[in-house]
């Protein structure tokens, strides 16, 4: 028996003992009369196990407003120990009526409550409740949790948003947050904070080492410039300390960073003129060398990165403006559930396939919607690109666009498979609706 407490928005959160490893489990919930539908759950292998293999999918960014979570019907169905949720589970946007569903009141969340409907009004949705039900969960937060672009104390709009009212909406996110996520009790907020980065141990084979880049950034540079200053950090020096002992020390033959924006570089315009999003990796570049270049000691790393709404394969160099510097790893971008609608998948290759003629890093681009799923054994780690045809219409087929292999011990995307050019899709025809995508907003100039 545990008390579900109203100051904790009547949601529980009971640490499990004494639990096999490497074993499933099924579980409900009772309270008074009501019974909650039965879950499904899988225990990680034992710390000293020697596990064969490991498969499990990541996710990022489902804008309500954008779709409907036809991704979330068969992502349900896979066979996966559980799901990297890699930020923007909520979207703080206000109600827009010419959307494909809306958010519920008549603005951003501000208070507790508020952001506790906002998390209520996505949790209401049966796919996103059966992708739950069906496996657990490794979430962290990216920015639409709170507030577009923030960074530690600082909102995206300063002039509209004191710093004692960006505080108090920080302190109610963060709990909104907590209540409705699948979080131990070390996860619980304290004022301002709340610890999020952490570390998961698949016996021998893997550790998932999961990051927090947003309440320990410094602001965001706002030119190419100012993006080389050393004293930028994404992730606070306390974290970087973390992330590189566990990392050197780890003993795992497979180390994964559940990441929430993008580490490989990131040039936004064909031909001489550079253009990035500061907000990612490119805007703390000191720090991003410094790290890349520790990956060299360290056992086959490979990033796992949400945000973009997009499909971004890459090699990654602690110098990506010079080609012949080693490779020491490999990220994979996901692209979103939702966020962003249906693509214009012609215009989106119009507009990159010549910065990708120019980037030798980029191995694989694509902008549809969907999620990825990671087979990882001793010798290698396939991911397979799990593409929805349509997010707006309530149900959609869903194929493999393509698959990425990683080798141990050898940095890097190993090689690319995808379904020929030809077979690449617009979604099907039928209803168009406006959605805001933060994505396409203009990037800052370098």
């Amino acid at each position: 028996m545990t008390t579900a407490d109203p100051r904790l928005g009547h949601s529980v959160h009971v640490d499990v003992r004494g639990l096999r490893s490497d074993a499933v489990y099924y579980y409900r919930f009772r309270a008074g009369t009501q019974v909650s539908p039965v879950g499904r759950t899988r225990t990680a292998p034992g710390s000293r196990s020697k596990p064969r293999n490991l498969r499990f999918a990541f996710a990022s960014c489902q804008d309500y407003q954008a779709g409907f979570y036809t991704a979330y019907q068969h992502l349900a169905a896979e066979d996966l120990a559980f799901v990297a949720f890699l930020g923007d589970y909520i979207y703080e946007g206000a109600p827009n009526p010419n959307a494909a569903r809306q958010h519920e009141g008549a603005g951003e969340p501000y208070s507790l409550a508020e952001y506790r409907n906002r998390h209520a009004r996505y949790k209401s949705d049966v796919n996103l409740q059966a992708a739950h039900a069906a496996f657990p969960w490794i979430v962290t937060f990216d920015d639409h949790e709170i507030d577009n672009n923030w960074a530690d104390e600082i909102p995206q709009d300063p002039a509209l948003q004191t710093p004692e009212a960006f505080r108090a909406r920080r302190i109610a996110a963060f709990q909104a947050y907590y209540e409705h996520m699948p979080l131990r009790r070390s996860s619980l907020p304290a004022g301002l904070d709340m610890q999020v980065y952490r570390r998961l141990r698949f016996g021998s084979l893997a550790s998932v080492h999961v990051l927090d880049t947003r309440q320990y950034r410094s602001d965001q540079p706002a030119t190419l410039t100012a993006a080389q200053d050393p004293a930028l950090t994404m992730t606070g020096p306390e974290q970087e300390k973390w992330l590189v002992d566990g990392l050197e020390s780890s003993g795992s033959r497979w180390n994964l960073l559940a990441n929430q924006v993008m580490w490989a570089s990131n040039d936004r315009k064909a031909g001489p003129e550079q253009s990035f999003d500061f907000d990612n990796w490119d805007g703390y570049r000191v720090q991003r060398k410094r790290l890349l270049e520790g990956f060299g000691r360290v056992d086959n790393p490979v990033v796992l990165t949400g945000d973009r709404h997009c499909t971004w394969v890459c090699d990654l160099r602690p110098d990506f403006d010079d080609p012949s510097t080693p490779v020491v790893g490999a990220e994979i971008t996901g692209t979103s559930i939702t966020s962003g609608g249906n693509p214009d998948v012609a215009g989106f290759h119009a507009t990159y396939d010549p910065i990708m003629a120019e980037s030798p890093h980029w191995r694989y681009i694509d902008n549809q919607r969907g999620y990825i799923v990671c087979d990882v054994n001793a010798e290698r780690m396939l991911s397979s690109l799990r593409l929805v045809d349509t997010i707006w219409a309530t149900s959609a087929t869903v194929r493999t666009a393509a698959e990425f292999v990683v080798e141990a011990g050898r940095p890097g995307i190993a090689s690319v498979s995808e379904e020929q050019a030809l077979l690449r899709r617009q979604p099907p025809a039928g209803p168009i609706y406006d959605v805001h995508d933060d994505q396409d907003a203009h990037p800052l100039r370098g």
